[in-house]
């Protein structure tokens, strides 16, 4: 069976994406201290004043870069992170019982979201055994050994930034921006991926391709980053 590109196209626009996303909903961000986070999305919410967020990403930005300018503003009720050490703004309104915070090691979040993609509900690990991380949370034990469960992270909208994408959604990303968006991209009911520049189906070497189109939802081109400066 043979597709026309019309047919499988998935290239949309800003308005559509942010359309995906209301007031209350958990939303999953690719990124790593801004970098990968997708600055047009998270720009358009600020616009439209979408609140009540509970985000689940890596790290909480920097107060006026990526996912940390949502933040910021108190846009968000909870955030599931392995750090907020970069945004002040954060640690302040979590101080203040603004923001509720929950702490997952940052290779543990990476599983959780990572199982989350995939169907699993839940993993073990023996990071945070005798911590106060074991707090509220059961345990098992295999083979002598006691293990933390950590439940599966999910969310009803994804937003992921990459390089290049074709009209299918098959992305490649850009060095260290890719970081934790392949698992983001998994974990989504509904995933957007921002990107660089949208090309032809067919243009992409399949050996580069790091998330499968099938793992994406939606896809808008990108108006810049507000990030790359901070890097340099």
């Amino acid at each position: 069976m043979t597709f026309s590109q019309k047919s499988i196209n998935k290239v949309g626009m800003l308005d559509e994406a942010l359309a995906r996303i209301d007031n209350g909903c958990t939303l999953m961000f690719g990124g790593f201290g801004g970098v990968g986070n997708p600055p047009t999305l998270i720009n358009g919410l600020i616009e439209k004043e979408i609140k009540d967020l509970t985000l689940i990403g890596n790290d909480a930005g920097f107060p006026n870069i990526g996912i940390g300018k949502l933040i910021s503003q108190g846009r968000a009720k909870k955030l599931i992170a392995s750090h907020i050490g970069s945004n002040p703004v954060a640690g302040k309104l979590m101080v203040e019982g603004k923001l509720e915070v929950e702490f997952s090691p940052q290779g543990t979040l990476a599983e959780r979201i990572r199982a989350g993609g995939v169907g699993l509900p839940a993993i073990v690990t023996d990071i945070g055994i005798g911590s106060v991380m074991e707090e509220g949370k059961a345990k098992v034990l295999l083979n002598a050994k006691e293990y933390l469960l950590e439940t599966a992270l999910t969310a009803d909208v994804s937003i992921v930034y990459a390089k290049k994408s074709d009209c299918f959604g098959n992305l490649i990303y850009d060095t260290s921006a890719r970081n934790t968006n392949p698992l983001v991209a998994m974990a989504g009911s509904f995933t957007i991926a921002e990107v660089e520049e949208i090309v032809p189906l067919g243009d992409l070497n399949p050996h580069e391709i790091v998330t499968p189109g099938v793992f994406v939802d939606l896809v808008i081109e990108s108006k810049g980053v507000d990030w790359k400066w901070a890097w340099e």
